[in-house]
């Protein structure tokens, strides 16, 4: 009677080289999550209806330090000036990761320059916690009719996304002004106010990458999430003509990864 041969175990794979060996995988792996990246945006919105790509960033580099924020590739952020120079971007196994100082006063801000009227921005995220949320508000510091060129912002975090409106909305000076001052808005500025938010209930799992597309077009605004649609705002403040800068705006802890910025007119 023939007994049993034991199965046959695949040959282990060892490495000389760890450290090599581990930049390696995650670049890999990095170029795995990319193509899953491009078929979800594909899906979202074809690439030729995106326009012309401007920008892009991997984040596959070295900081020249480790005390301060030094993000590289001409991103900026607001440490300095609001987080006593705390340390809060730090690129990490290929990402950006970004965390809020205890010292901090106000939410993290990553800046990058984003010229454009129409246009899109994509981005892969990672949401650690469910009290966390990014967004990706769109600035024209030269509008001076809104607080700190705020135009209009779109969020996303683990139970919803949200469109708003800032230029035509809360952002507008006056409004912002009597808010601050706990004066009653008059009926212009509560008409004004009406409309320019839009929030709908979208889980997202925590803990794992997903890709984000915003688009602009004139006065439309969406947002789509693992290329599906989540949501769209049409709204007069989307449609000021140029959006000069593009802010990561993080209140608490967000990771991000392949930014991509497209103009279309």
């Amino acid at each position: 009677m023939e007994r049993d041969q034991p199965a046959r175990q695949p040959p282990r794979i060892t490495c000389r080289f760890p450290r090599i060996c581990a930049v390696w995988y995650t670049r890999a792996m990095k170029f795995l999550a990319s193509l899953v990246a491009s078929t979800a945006f594909a899906v979202a919105a074809p690439a030729a209806d995106l326009g012309k790509l401007i920008f892009s960033d991997d984040f596959n580099r070295n900081e020249s330090q480790e005390q301060t924020d030094d993000p590289g590739n001409g991103w900026g952020t607001n440490s300095k000036s609001r987080a006593k120079g705390d340390k809060q971007v730090d690129l990490k196994e290929g990402a950006m990761r970004i965390q809020l100082s205890p010292r901090a006063d106000h939410a993290v801000s990553v800046t990058h320059p984003a010229e454009f009227t129409d246009g899109a921005v994509a981005l892969r995220f990672m949401l650690e916690d469910g009290k966390d949320s990014l967004g990706l508000d769109f600035a024209d510091l030269q509008c001076k009719e809104v607080h700190a060129g705020h135009l209009f912002v779109a969020k996303v975090s683990p139970k919803d996304v949200q469109l708003v409106d800032h230029k035509t909305g809360g952002m507008r000076n006056d409004i912002r002004e009597a808010r601050a001052e706990k004066r009653t808005l008059t009926a212009e500025q509560q008409q004004a106010l009406a409309g320019k938010t839009k929030t709908a209930a979208l889980r997202t799992e925590t803990g794992k990458w997903h890709d984000l597309l915003v688009t602009i077009q004139g006065d439309d605004l969406t947002i789509s999430v693992d290329g599906k649609l989540a949501a769209s705002l049409h709204s007069p403040g989307i449609a000021h003509p140029t959006k000069r800068m593009l802010r990561l705006s993080v209140p608490r802890n967000a990771v991000v990864d392949d930014v991509k910025i497209w103009r279309k007119q």
